[in-house]
């Protein structure tokens, strides 16, 4: 099992950053692709970026392509997603996942609790 806690969420003006982070454990959670996902009010959840451990692999959403970056900490036991240039449609409740490399929530197996990012106009 892989047990995920979310830190780093706030109140951010629009144009500003953020960066978001997931401390991962249990075991052999280098086995896991990371990912994040956000879901807002009266929205699906949707994919943010993943990032594969293994290959090294990472891939964005079209909506945040050249704003955001993830990236895994040196001992590959947390993953990061460094926000920047915030829009107000990126307010929403931001998830840790790990499990196989996607863009699907149901392709991920460990979850989470969140952190809510705001982003104010």
């Amino acid at each position: 099992q892989v047990q995920l806690v979310e830190s780093g969420g706030g109140l951010v003006q629009a144009g500003g950053s953020l960066r978001l982070s997931c401390g991962a454990s249990g075991r052999a959670v280098n086995r896991y692709a990371m990912g994040w996902f956000r879901q807002a009010p009266g929205k699906e959840r949707e994919f943010v970026a993943v990032i594969n451990w293994t290959g090294g692999r990472t891939d964005y959403a079209d909506s945040v392509k050249g704003r955001f970056a993830i990236s895994t900490g040196n001992a590959k036991n947390a993953v990061y997603l460094q926000m920047n240039s915030l829009k107000p449609e990126d307010t929403a409740v931001y998830y840790c996942a790990a499990g196989d490399y996607g863009h699907l929530p149901n392709e991920f197996d460990y979850w989470g609790q969140g952190t809510q990012v705001t982003v104010s106009s």
